[in-house]
């Protein structure tokens, strides 16, 4: 009887940084897409092919390149261009 709902809370997806493990909402972390061309940086977050999630910080960005973590995440192996695009990709932050 005249009783208001309560206002409904959007729904955040939430996404795991792969190198440090933090949970954040999926707009705050980078998306690496494997796809026919490569591995690339998903500014938009609907590019078709396997994804995996990086937050903003160097020190992730750094190892995800320097180690094997992002072939793991992507089931497939990184080529020197692929780390190169992403060395260039890299937030300044």
């Amino acid at each position: 009887m005249g009783s208001k709902q309560a206002a409904r809370q959007k729904h955040v997806p939430m996404r795991t940084c792969v190198v440090c493990r933090e949970k954040k909402a999926k707009r705050d972390l980078i998306r690496i897409v494997r796809t026919d061309e490569g591995i690339v940086v998903d500014s938009s977050g609907k590019l078709a092919g396997r994804g995996a999630y990086l937050c903003g910080r160097k020190s992730c960005w750094e190892r995800a390149v320097k180690t094997n973590v992002l072939n793991k995440a992507l089931q497939t192996a990184l080529t020197d261009e692929d780390r190169l695009r992403l060395e260039k990709a890299q937030p300044s932050s």
